[in-house]
């Protein structure tokens, strides 16, 4: 009877040897399997260490750079062009250009980016610039209608460049791909073939770090793209006015033509009791170019539609530019300067707009 029990309990001692020796088994499998893991893991960091050589600082490689097929390329802006003021200014001016081309169409331009890449804003650009219509589809949604209206967009504009000497810096995948350089590259060609009425800041250029891969490895380079030059080359296909010749050949007559123009503006504004000493800075808020197109087409100009005394910049660069509007009312071109400049005390820009009046006003009493 004693040795009953002890019968019974070796069955049940030996299966609990043998799960636990399953499960010390399976156990050192999952171990295994973890180290393995942890090591590729680490030869994979040590490979993206080796295949990413030193960046500028803030950028990135992103984890679809090391998906790159063979002999591929890809760009990115260094951070700190991005935010350069001078890169910032140039989008600026770019985008106001585009939203005052396409006011009839109720287009509005916020991001170049955004809202360049799918081809519909280049579309009626163009098609507003050169009067040609092009025949594509009003509305694409599809990558590949998107990508078809593109290539339309662009075969037009490069067969209209290049004959003038134009490099084409841009591309159909470069402008879908929301290529910012690319898109900006195209937007400078235009306004400068169509003359825009425009003044693109001058010696803007971007970082470009450029990602290859050659051999499975990736590498890297920083180059730098020059957007725009000065504006006697950039505008060399623009009529020069007498301000370019004379601050560039013979800034010794400049007195003489500023004591012409205050003598032309002071026989308007002596009549509201006010006078110029000064052009740069008492023009800079718009007030008395306001006050003095009022005068010279005989109108009184409502006091709500401007700032009488502004205070931000944001209101002097609203004067300036509704001055700019009252001349064109008044049948002059829009100004080559831009209300920004005139604000920053930009002497050239303000003899501009000045001498603009002056030329077609130098006989009213």
């Amino acid at each position: 009877m004693s040795g009953t029990p002890t019968t019974s309990a070796t069955p049940l001692s030996a299966k609990m040897k043998k799960d636990e020796s399953f499960l010390g088994k399976l156990g050192g499998t999952l171990v295994r399997k973890k180290k393995s893991k942890e090591v590729s893991d680490l030869h994979e960091e040590g490979k993206n260490a080796i295949n990413a050589p030193m960046l500028p600082s803030g950028t990135d490689i992103h984890p679809e750079d090391t998906l790159m097929e063979e002999n591929a390329e890809r760009f990115m802006i260094n951070p700190t062009s991005r935010e350069s003021p001078k890169f910032k200014d140039l989008q600026k001016v770019l985008i106001d250009w585009i939203n005052s081309e396409l006011e009839e169409d109720r287009i509005i331009v916020k991001d170049l980016e955004e809202d360049c890449y799918d081809g519909q804003v280049l579309q009626k650009l163009f098609e507003k610039l050169s009067g040609r219509k092009l025949n594509v589809a009003e509305v694409t949604q599809s990558e590949i209608g998107q990508k078809q209206k593109l290539q339309t967009v662009l075969e037009a504009v490069n067969e209209l460049l290049r004959p003038h000497g134009w490099t084409i810096e841009w591309s159909v995948d470069s402008i879908h791909s929301k290529n910012l350089v690319a898109i900006v590259y195209l937007l400078v060609a235009l306004a400068m073939h169509f003359q825009a009425p425009i003044r693109l800041p001058e010696h803007v250029s971007v970082q470009l770090v450029v990602v290859k891969k050659r051999e499975g490895i990736l590498q890297t380079a920083v180059v730098t793209k020059e957007l725009t030059s000065t504006t006697e080359m950039m505008m060399g296909r623009f009529e020069r006015d007498a301000f370019d010749t004379l601050l560039d050949h013979a800034p010794d007559k400049l007195n003489v033509v500023k004591t012409s123009l205050i003598t032309f503006v002071n026989k308007h504004l002596n009549k509201l009791n006010l006078e110029v000493t000064e052009l740069e800075s008492q023009f800079a808020d718009g007030v008395y170019l306001i006050l003095l197109m009022g005068l010279l087409e005989d109108y009184f100009v409502p006091l709500y539609n401007f700032f009488l005394t502004p205070e931000s910049f944001e209101q002097k660069v609203h004067n300036v530019a509704f001055a700019f509007e009252l001349m064109q009312d008044g049948g002059l071109k829009k100004p080559k300067a831009r209300p920004e400049d005139v604000v920053n005390l930009n002497l050239k820009s303000t003899l501009r707009v000045l001498y603009n009046l002056f030329t077609n006003y130098k006989n009213t009493e």
